[in-house]
């Protein structure tokens, strides 16, 4: 059982509809707690909607922990927050579901440790910063901090770490300064672009060529993609393999069949057996 907190986009393929989808299809249950209600992705114009109020949000957590699924858990995956209150309870929740006795009712893949992914939705190059400097510092200080795994990109993994990243030696090095094993996409690699997978003891990366005009939510992919591979038992060379080429296969049918948004849905072979295979190389 996963339990995501992010965004709802009604009308677009990114955050938690996009997570949710691509856990779902993986086997792995899910309870969607969102940060925002939008019609749309901002990208598109104005969205529609709005954030979802630190009170409406506490309490939709109070009715899952009533309900016993907190002790369910096996993954908090945390992503776009709209609100400052909102990350500092998605980091009360995480404790809660670490501390819960657990229980294992018959019907949800079970781990014995929950394990908590924090996608740290803060900005990208060239534009930086797309929330508010105080939910970035939150995201850092009650997140980051309290993660078994992060997924930023370049950028994010930079202002996480306060370092200057100017090349892979320099990301690695980024990546090991902190407590926990890093993800990074948006990887420059020449005229390609890659994901890099780092913890302690191995480091890969997969990359591929650049897809011009990508969708939206391609982070959201690549992150529950990876999620859903290492619960479900993988690897983490086996599940960057995995998760990066079935990120690359949904931006081609994208492209092939000209849809403005991820087709997830209509492409879920891809997630299954993505046409294009990826392999990573040692940065070791």
């Amino acid at each position: 059982m996963a339990l995501l907190l992010t965004s709802h986009v009604s009308a677009s393929m990114v955050g938690g509809a996009n997570s949710r989808f691509v856990l779902n299809a993986a086997g792995i249950d899910s309870m969607l707690v969102p940060t925002v209600l939008l019609g749309r992705h901002p990208g598109w114009g104005e969205p529609g909607g709005g954030p979802v109020e630190q009170e409406m949000f506490q309490s939709v957590l109070s009715g899952i922990a009533d309900n016993g699924m907190l002790a369910l858990t096996d993954v908090v995956l945390t992503g776009y927050f709209a609100d400052v209150g909102q990350i500092y309870d998605s980091g009360a929740v995480i404790d809660v579901v670490r501390n819960s006795p657990r229980h294992h009712n018959g019907l949800h893949a079970y781990a014995k440790k929950p394990l908590v992914i924090v996608d740290p939705i803060m900005g990208d190059a060239p534009d930086g910063l797309y929330v508010s400097n105080a939910i970035a510092a939150g995201i850092i200080d009650q997140l980051v901090s309290r993660a078994d795994l992060i997924t930023p990109n370049v950028f994010e993994l930079g202002r996480i770490t306060r370092r200057t990243l100017t090349d892979t030696h320099s990301m690695l090095r980024a990546a090991r300064s902190l407590d926990c094993p890093v993800l990074v996409s948006s990887v420059p690699c020449g005229g390609q672009i890659g994901v890099m997978y780092i913890d302690k003891d191995e480091a890969w990366l997969v990359q591929h060529d650049r897809f011009p005009d990508v969708p939206k939510g391609t982070g959201d992919l690549l992150t529950a993609a990876f999620t859903a591979a290492i619960i479900n038992g993988k690897p983490a060379r086996e599940a960057l393999e995995e998760s990066v080429s079935a990120t690359a296969s949904v931006i081609a049918r994208a492209r092939e069949w000209k849809s403005p948004e991820l087709p997830i849905v209509a492409g879920q072979q891809e997630l299954r057996d993505p046409h294009l295979k990826l392999s990573a190389v040692s940065l070791d």
